[in-house]
């Protein structure tokens, strides 16, 4: 079995990273801070919209984001995450606000992109660690960022990463005949709607978007892009 090094480098990486955020929060002013935040959204605009650049079915990620919208209110997702994040908050005596929404909106960047899913394959397949390792470098400076507006939470999006990149790179040999280009195409283009809901939640628009609830949207990409892509 592949000891998936790449995702503890990036979890580690982005520990280190949002507890260095903490601590740095506190010497910069309330202005400094929304102007940093919102430019850092707004370079998510720009990431995001390059996701869905790719050579997608846009009717596939449409359906994927409508049905994963379904699939998560359904589920109640965002009140079960909120809940999960909440308990966290309450097991480590935490009285930050906005603990939950860093949690779950720190957890989705980390994990929507391309180079999560392509450089957790490229290292099962034994490939290198080259994207895991550039992924791992801008984690660290989006997870300071985040973590001085948001707080403790993002930290343990570390665990997140943990267990999510660390799966992909022990089963790469089994999922990557299934990756097909429509698979990749479908699943980037959706992850980058995902990713300008975040940037739009940064940037301070109203009303917010539920991220949380939109999550099923991934797996609905994977499925629509196998049937159709």
């Amino acid at each position: 079995m592949t000891v998936p090094w790449g995702a503890i480098i990036n979890a580690v990486t982005v520990c280190v990273g949002a507890t260095l955020g903490l601590f740095l929060g506190g010497f910069i002013s309330d202005r400094m801070h929304t102007l940093v935040f919102q430019l850092f959204g707004l370079c998510l605009v720009a990431i995001g919209l390059s996701m869905m650049a790719e050579d997608a079915n846009i009717i596939l990620v449409l359906l994927s984001c409508v049905l994963g919208a379904v699939t998560g209110e359904l589920m109640r997702l965002k009140e079960r995450l909120d809940s999960l994040g909440d308990a966290l908050k309450a097991r480590i005596r935490s009285r930050n606000p906005a603990f939950t929404e860093g949690l779950v909106t720190s957890s989705v960047l980390v994990c929507v992109g391309a180079m999560s899913i392509v450089g957790s394959f490229e290292e099962g397949l034994g490939m290198g660690r080259t994207t895991i390792l550039t992924k791992t470098l801008i984690d660290f400076f989006a997870m300071m960022i985040l973590a001085s507006r948001m707080g403790a939470g993002v930290i343990f999006s570390s665990v997140t990463i943990l267990i999510y990149q660390g799966l992909l790179t022990v089963l790469a040999s089994l999922i990557q005949p299934y990756m097909t280009p429509g698979v990749e195409s479908v699943l980037f283009a959706t992850g980058g709607v995902l990713v300008l809901g975040i940037a739009v939640n940064m940037i301070g628009i109203k009303p917010p978007v539920s991220i949380s609830s939109a999550i099923p949207a991934l797996a609905w990409a994977v499925i629509l892009g196998a049937l159709f892509g």
